[in-house]
């Protein structure tokens, strides 16, 4: 492994008002998803408010911007989706967003909301499958397969 990659993090936030929901996404992506990716450092958000002022944060701080987003798109109040799409519309920098979705059908909504990945939601409920990736993909990025319990891949740092 180079000094790079075990020195570098990925910034990785995560947003759901179900704090079981964050819980297993930290869970299943790990301290370090895959060999030779460097550790993943999370933020957690409860609430879209909370995911705004992260941002906010890290640009006041001088910190370059998350690395990806993950976002819970059942999220109640301003869900995950609408959060996407509004922060496509005023970041100027814009991480990768992964949405978590509670059903296949809601993908046509995740592409509207400038995801660039869709996954289905962790739990018991998840449907067979993987991932969709949206067009609006930089190609820096690699994005996760599956949030499960098998080896996930994180965008490149």
């Amino acid at each position: 492994m180079t000094d790079q990659a075990a020195s570098a993090r990925l910034e990785l936030l995560v947003f759901s008002d179900d704090a079981t929901v964050r819980q297993e996404v930290i869970d299943g992506v790990g301290r370090r998803p895959a060999k030779g990716l460097p550790l993943v450092s999370w933020t957690e958000a409860a609430t879209a408010e909370g995911v705004r002022m992260a941002i906010k944060d890290r640009e006041k701080e001088g910190q370059a911007p998350f690395d990806a987003l993950v976002l819970d798109a059942e999220a109640k109040k301003l869900g995950g989706m609408g959060l996407a799409h509004e922060l496509f519309t005023e970041l100027d920098e814009r991480p990768a967003v992964v949405l978590l979705t509670a059903r296949p059908q809601d993908d046509w909504l995740a592409a509207w909301a400038r995801r660039r990945s869709s996954c289905p939601a962790p739990g018991p409920a998840e449907p067979p499958g993987g991932c969709h990736q949206g067009p609006h993909r930089p190609p820096r990025h690699r994005h996760p397969r599956r949030l499960s319990s098998a080896p996930v891949r994180l965008p490149d740092v």
